[in-house]
Parts: structure tokens; sequence; C-alpha cells
């Protein structure tokens, strides 16, 4: 740097997590080995969100800006060679959205100082990002604590001439989720046939929106139970278990360019069947009212959930036969699952061993945030601590698809409201 020995920023306490109103401070530190004049030092603090035609282009085709400040330090003068300190405070304003990091755009908050010299001379920059995290209330979302529902009939021809009909219901215990919570699924196959079914497969889908001409829809499966099929003129139940992972909450309040779904996606094979169950992920969890009656649960100690021999899939503790899923009749038999991909061990490796090439994070000088789903953002212990990963072995998710962009969007919550059968009731 010539003069300019250091140039940093510094956050108070070094905190990088900030919330919607706070006050953030720090110091801009310099240190130069000659004297260096300059005709003013000032602090830029700055939110702004960009959205990409382009995958992983910061060329944004599309941009909002959510506030910028700047605030002068220091005039006119000369800093003498040695050690100088200038503080500096913003006042966050309180509409402002969660930090996000997709493919396809980002809502980024930075802190920039800059030394502005005379004429000719060289000006001197630095920034430092830091984090806003704007919690959604999972209690202020209406009927969050109710079940997401669906069920879907399919008719369909087999061995040239016969004709088979198939019911599939799916229910969720709750329409909404924080990280590290379980949700408990239940499905249900009337196969009214006399051909035996495929698989059935029950996925945690991440849908994130880019607003711009042609929006653009990034689609990730965050985790996937696999179950057997049902044989014919059979009625099965099938009770799964998926663990919520570190995600970006659904709701972006304040940016109008981002947008993140969440869905539960039950799907049969031979013959295609597919429902789709709208959920929340945020980060004040349901509080449930004291009417509300829930399946029990097995109760798990610190070192049970830290375990990679935990089986996250294991089926809950039996509830009422009375809540259970039923499309005519009792239940003939238990579907079995044959895979889980938050037990599958080519997810998880352990502390300092080599990661596979095709399960490395795509920028392994990031921040130590939430980057399993392709997005930066903060969840950690409250207080002035240092960040720490929020992922573990246990809930890594896999792989994601290739998705080939344009396709055809999932359904939104009101479209898959409006479309689930009225009629169908979680009792028998």
């Amino acid at each position: 740097m010539g003069k300019l020995q250091e140039f940093d920023i510094t956050f108070t306490n070094n905190k990088v997590v900030y919330g919607p109103g706070e006050s953030m401070s720090g110091t801009v530190k310099i240190r130069t080995g000659n004297p260096l004049q300059y005709k003013a030092i000032k602090v830029n603090c700055q939110g702004s969100c960009g959205i990409s035609n382009k995958l992983n282009d910061s060329s944004w085709a599309v941009e909002e800006q959510y506030f910028n400040s700047t605030l002068s330090v220091a005039d006119k003068g000369t800093l003498a060679a040695g050690e100088h300190s200038f503080p500096f405070q913003f006042v966050i304003p309180v509409a402002v959205p969660t930090s996000f990091e997709g493919p396809f755009g980002k809502i980024v908050y930075r802190v920039k100082a800059v030394i502005d010299t005379p004429r000719f001379s060289k000006d001197y920059k630095a920034q430092k990002p830091f984090y806003l995290l704007n919690l959604l209330n999972l209690n202020e979302v209406p009927d969050i604590e109710q079940p997401s529902y669906a069920v879907t009939t399919k008719k369909f021809n087999y061995l040239l001439v016969k004709t088979g009909t198939l019911m599939l219901k799916a229910r969720s215990d709750l329409r909404g989720y924080i990280p590290g919570q379980v949700i408990k699924l239940a499905t249900e196959i009337h196969n009214k046939s006399g051909r035996d079914t495929g698989c059935v497969l029950a996925s945690l889908i991440q849908k994130v929106t880019y607003k711009t001409k042609r929006p653009m829809f990034d689609l990730r499966t965050i985790a996937e139970v696999e179950g057997a099929g049902v044989k014919a003129g059979k009625h099965a139940e099938w009770r799964e278990q998926i663990i919520v992972p570190p995600l970006p909450q659904s709701a972006l309040a304040g940016c109008s360019l981002i947008e993140i779904e969440y869905f539960i996606q039950v799907s049969l094979k031979s013959p295609d069947a597919v429902v789709t169950l709208p959920i929340y992920i945020g980060n004040i969890a349901v509080n449930l009212s004291p009417s509300r009656t829930m399946p029990p649960t097995p109760v798990r100690s610190p070192a049970d959930v830290a375990s990679p021999g935990v089986t996250p899939s294991a089926p809950p503790a039996e509830d009422n036969p009375q809540e259970r899923l039923c499309a005519g009749g009792l239940v003939n038999e238990e579907i079995s699952t044959k895979s889980h991909s938050q037990q599958d061990p080519a997810f998880s490796h352990a502390p300092g061993a080599a990661i596979p090439p095709s399960h490395r994070q795509p920028n392994a000088s990031a921040p130590l945030f939430c980057v399993s789903t392709g997005a930066t953002i903060p969840f950690f212990t409250e207080g002035n601590v240092t960040p720490i990963p929020t992922s573990c072995s246990l809930i890594l998710p896999p792989e994601y698809s290739s998705w080939e962009y344009p396709h055809e969007p999932p359904p939104t919550y009101e479209e898959s409201c409006s479309t689930a059968n009225s009629n169908f009731d979680s009792r028998p």
C-alpha cells in the first residue's frame, strides 16, 4: 500500500449479525509509514439487492436499495506516520430484509471506508460485510398450527384393457417449522387396482423466485425419503420424519425481488401421482395452544441428536387411531422406508476429512454461515460471539439436481390450497 500499511474496518465486539432498527458501530483503523495527505475520510453503510440473468454473475439486471448512509469521520488534513482510529455509528432502518445469497441474486449489507486523497493521488478503499436477520415469527402466520394436507385420485390403465384407481393422501403435522425441528409426515395410499405401485417419495423442496422481466425459478431438493410401493388391492400408510436443516426463512420482508417458498412434495411412481404440501420455514417456532394435541415424540438427549448413528426417519410413537389418515376402512399395512437422504453416509464426513468434489461448497472462503442450500444466511447463537458453522453431518442435504431453465414452477401456496380436495379430512 506504499504509505498506507494498514486500512481496516472492525465492528464493536466483533459483532457481524444485526437486526432491523439496531445501532451498529465500529472503528476505521489506519496505520501509515509516512505522512499521508487527504481531502476527507468517509464511511458508508449500504444495503441492497441485485438480480442477474446469468448464474453467479455480479452484473445486476435489476437492483433495489434499502439504505445508503455516508458519514465523514475526518475532513481535509494530513495523517502523521503511525496508527489512527476513527469511530463510526449507523442506525439500521426497520424495514430491511434478511441477508441472502443465491445463484441469481443477493441481499447484501456492507460498510465501506474511503480515504479521499488530493488530485492525481490514489484513493484508498476498504470494506467489510455484515449480516441482517429479520426474524420471521411463525405465530404471525394465519392457521400455522393447523396441518397442511392434500389428496389426489389417479385413474390409470394397465395390461392394455384393465383400469385401476389410486388415492394418494399426505399430511404434515404443522404448516410452519424452524431449523432443527422435525416435520412429521403421514402418507396414505389406497391402491384399488390389480397392479403393485412403484415407490413413494417425500421431498422437502426449496423454491426461490428471482423477479426480473423474465422471472427465474431455482428449485432445490433439501431432503428426500423413499418408501416401498403398495401391493395390488392394498390400503397402506407411511409415516416418516424429516429434520429441517439450517435454511433461509420463507419470507424476505422488505425485498420485492427475491421470494423464498418451501413445500413438501409426495410423489408416487407407476402410476405417477403427486401432492404438494406448502409449509413455512421461520425463526420463531409455532407456539401450540393447550387445546392442540400433538402425537407424542420420543425424547432424545443432545448426545443422541449429535450422534451420526441417529435415525431421523424413525416414526413417532403411535398416536390416537382416530387421528390416522384413512381412505376408507382400516389401514391394511405399513409402508417400509427404503432410504433417507439425512441418513446417507455419503452426505456426511468426519471433521478434517477430505470432502468429495461433488459435495464441496462452491466458495470455501465464504463466511461460515448456512451455505448448504447455496444461500448465505446467519444462523448462530445470540450475543457477541464468533460465528460458527451451523451444518452438521446429520442434516447435510443431498447433492441437488440440475434444473434446466426455463421450467414450470411449482404451485404457490394459494394455488395449492384452492386445488386441494375440500372433502379431504384428516379423520376417517
